[in-house]
């Protein structure tokens, strides 16, 4: 599984590169002569290789990168070092040793300011899920727009990769493709499955009809379609009669009245006219 995954992020690496974007790899499981990038068309004046496998604790004088740099000061601080003033790329191999010098918080804090800071355009993280508890997969894989679920496949020599991606209206989409890495670390794709649990359309069973053995009739044919269209309702009137009944006419009645002495309403003894 490691060789796997190993191979995955060499392909990884090398299709960001060949987009031309500046990646920074913070690599605490893989030595960087591990890592097989092709040297032509740029690949490697694009990309910065920051060793935290060689001396990942600090144990020895200077080291290049410790476990305990983790921090979006430090890592900013190895960002500023390159002389690419654009967004970069960073890739975290592995988050798995991170996690284990680090609480889960501090990491997924750290994870937030460096997508807030601006000086990173996008996150590539691994994380070996086999080894942490359920509940830390599940609070990175929520700070996650892509999750790709790496694994042998049963049969075969091919990869599985499962692929979740969340937008941000809400909605996640699943897929899952059978893949082979080449020797070159060009991927090609074998086939897609579909993701279980889910069924074809056309092998759905159709939905029982539920007036398919009543005794009357819910629907109409095409001429009682009809008829019902050109029906009127008693109280329903039409624009032309509404328009006739609201326009002023000539002659039309008023209501006119004159209070008489009756009518004399007295506001400090309003019960006057009830003579009690």
């Amino acid at each position: 599984n490691k060789a796997l995954l190993e191979e995955a992020a060499c392909a990884r690496l090398t299709a960001l590169c060949f987009r031309e974007e500046v990646v920074h790899v913070l690599a605490f499981d893989v030595a960087e002569e591990d890592l097989r990038v092709p040297s032509d068309s740029g690949c490697a004046q694009r990309l910065c290789f920051h060793d935290g496998y060689t001396d990942p604790l600090g144990w020895n004088d200077s080291p290049p990168l410790t476990v305990l740099q983790f921090s979006p000061g430090e890592i900013h601080a190895l960002l500023s070092r390159s002389e690419h003033p654009k967004p970069v790329t960073l890739v975290i191999d592995s988050l798995s040793w991170v996690l284990r010098h680090h609480p889960p918080a501090v990491v997924c804090q750290c994870l937030q300011e460096l997508r807030r800071g601006g000086a990173v355009r996008s996150i590539v993280a691994l994380l070996h899920s086999d080894l942490h508890q359920q509940g830390i997969v599940g609070s990175l894989c929520h700070l996650a727009t892509a999750i790709v679920t790496v694994a042998p496949a049963l049969r075969g020599h091919h990869t599985v990769a499962k692929t979740t991606r969340r937008t941000r209206s809400g909605r996640v989409t699943q897929e899952e493709e059978c893949f082979i890495i080449k020797e070159d670390l060009t991927v090609t794709v074998q086939k897609q499955t579909h993701h279980p649990g889910q069924r074809d359309t056309e092998q759905e069973e159709p939905q029982a009809d539920p007036a398919a053995h009543l005794t009357f009739n819910l629907r109409l044919s095409e001429a009682e379609k009809e008829a019902k269209d050109k029906l009127s309702l008693p109280f329903v009137f039409s624009q032309e009669k509404k328009s006739a009944l609201l326009q002023p006419r000539p002659g039309a009645g008023q209501i006119i009245y004159e209070p008489d002495a009756n009518d004399d309403f007295d506001q400090e003894d309003p019960d006057d006219d009830l003579d009690v």
